[in-house]
């Protein structure tokens, strides 16, 4: 098994942080947005989760979302998270199999910090899932530039460089 064959498979599309993803379930229930905090705009689904791959050559842009995210490994190398907190902490974690060495099989990232991804060894691929809730909707998505992150977080902005696409 390698990525391209992944890719193909599940049909994934590239997403708009970096990477490959395809929705695999939306809950048919609903929360009401008269029920949800202010930063969310209209109705959501309870759940939604994602497959997710990335490659060596592809990163994962430093983003945030409304809600947690849960991140499941599944096959292929181990995945670095960046996480910059909203008071300006900075944190990695690895997501993969190797727990002797303080890896997460399943990892949460929570709401409304930044954070962007890698795959740790070269010429590999991370394959993992990711789970909202409540469900995801592209209005959740913050994809920073460079410049607007870096202004914001100074003290991280070599990482921020080497994590943003623009």
């Amino acid at each position: 098994m390698n990525a391209q064959e992944i890719i193909e498979y599940y049909n994934l599309k590239k997403h708009p942080e970096g990477g490959f993803y395809k929705e695999m379930y939306r809950s048919n229930g609903k929360i009401l947005s008269k029920n949800l905090p202010s930063n969310f705009q209209g109705n959501r689904n309870f759940c939604t989760s994602i497959y997710f791959l990335l490659t060596s050559e592809k990163l994962s842009a430093f983003h945030k979302i409304n809600q947690d995210e849960i991140w499941y490994f599944y096959a292929g190398s181990s995945v670095k998270i960046h996480i910059i907190s909203p008071q300006g902490k900075y944190t990695t974690v690895i997501v993969g199999q190797d727990f002797r060495e303080q890896e997460h099989f399943q990892y949460t990232v929570l709401a409304n910090h930044y954070f962007a991804a890698e795959v740790v060894l070269e010429n590999s691929y991370s394959f993992v899932g990711c789970t909202v809730s409540p469900g995801f909707d592209f209005r959740d998505f913050n994809l920073p530039s460079r410049k607007s992150l870096s202004e914001e977080f100074p003290e991280h902005s070599k990482i921020i460089k080497q994590f943003t696409h623009h």
